[in-house]
């Protein structure tokens, strides 16, 4: 099959700069093209070519302010099998008029069918144009089905991935290696590590870790808590929340550590230093990908009862979920439980890193992707 994988309009391919469904395309484009012709299309970027091709995979970039226009040029004349589009529902209309042989799946990793982002009419056309709807997880699926319900022959859940090479454990020759390194580099041996990882906005609710802080301390003074993130991908510039942060986590300069935008490479080896993985995120998050990779490195999950995040956490087995997702107590209760008993986080993380071994590698992403589109072309 010749398939195209359509980036939106925000980041590159390869996720020079970040980004969930940028680093999902890259992904898995180099597993299918060990059966397909695959061609990954992304805007343009100072660091990157407009085009070329590594690991069988053909890479197209376009500039951001015509974007869509030079995606159509350009499916107009390539006659895919398949194009395989990220979460731009809005999008399907045009291209399907470009492309009318071409069969579209629509992958969505956000509430892209909410009212605020398309009409009744819109949302039916789309549903009725697509071959096949993939979302990131059943939360984003009944989004989609709760209101279009003629969507729901059409709409499946295929969870994203991680690179279990990328990601080691601490109980791993690499892992442990890496622990121990990057402990020294930052200055943490014998701190309890707790780490957050994403973008330093309140919807991720960073501020109520630091409020958690005081109530972690009483109980285990040598915590190190470790954020990991910017205002936006790629993006060290302050704004009036990340001041809010930096003043709240002053107070407590022996206990805190803010670390700015860390391309996506050199994150691997944060997770291997921690001992905790915490997401607090207070929107509906759709499932955030930071979940595989604390699994993936063998660390235990606390995350917020929010959105897609509970369906990755097997309740006290890799992790535990805070219903109580607004009060900083509910956070550092569950983070004392955990720091409290290093067998406890040890049996966690190895249940999370089986899991994703089993469930959540790129190999198994890459497969179920590969089935869908087999699928759909099978329907001609």
């Amino acid at each position: 099959m010749k398939i195209a994988l359509i980036s939106t309009e925000k980041l590159p391919v390869p996720a020079i700069r970040g980004g969930a469904i940028q680093i999902y395309l890259n992904s898995v484009a180099s597993i299918i093209a060990n059966k397909h012709d695959v061609t990954v299309i992304s805007i343009q970027d100072t660091e990157l070519k407009d085009e070329e091709s590594k690991k069988n995979v053909r890479y197209v970039r376009f500039p951001e302010n015509q974007y869509v226009e030079m995606i159509e040029q350009y499916i107009q004349v390539e006659n895919f099998d398949v194009v395989h589009l990220c979460n731009r529902p809005n999008w399907i209309e045009q291209l399907c008029h470009a492309a009318p042989q071409t069969k579209f799946v629509l992958s969505v990793h956000n509430e892209m069918f909410s009212y605020e982002k398309m009409t009744d009419a819109e949302g039916k056309r789309c549903v009725q144009q697509v071959s096949q709807i993939v979302t990131v997880s059943d939360f984003i699926g009944r989004t989609i089905t709760d209101r279009f319900p003629e969507a729901k022959n059409k709409t499946k859940t295929v969870y994203s991935g991680v690179d279990l090479h990328q990601y080691q454990p601490s109980w791993s020759v690499v892992g442990k290696e890496t622990r121990n390194n990057v402990r020294g580099e930052l200055e943490l041996q014998g701190k309890k590590v707790v780490l957050f990882v994403g973008r330093l906005s309140k919807v991720k609710g960073p501020h109520l870790l630091l409020q958690a802080l005081p109530s972690i301390i009483e109980k285990h003074p040598d915590v190190m808590m470790v954020f990991i993130g910017s205002k936006w991908f790629g993006d060290d510039n302050l704004n009036n929340y990340v001041r809010h942060l930096y003043t709240l986590g002053a107070i407590f300069e022996n206990n805190v550590t803010f670390i700015k935008f860390v391309r996506p490479q050199n994150i691997p080896q944060l997770y291997a230093m921690s001992d905790v993985f915490v997401c607090s995120s207070q929107w509906q998050e759709p499932l955030a990908r930071v979940h595989y990779e604390a699994m993936a490195a063998g660390l235990p999950l606390i995350t917020s009862n929010r959105g897609g995040n509970p369906e990755v956490i097997e309740e006290g087995k890799n992790g535990y979920i805070i219903h109580d997702f607004e009060n900083p107590q509910a956070y550092a209760k569950a983070i004392n439980l955990l720091l409290n008993d290093s067998s406890k986080r040890a049996r966690m993380g190895k249940y999370g890193r089986n899991k994703v071994e089993k469930d959540f590698s790129w190999n198994r992403v890459a497969e179920n992707l590969s089935q869908v589109y087999e699928g759909v072309v099978k329907e001609r």
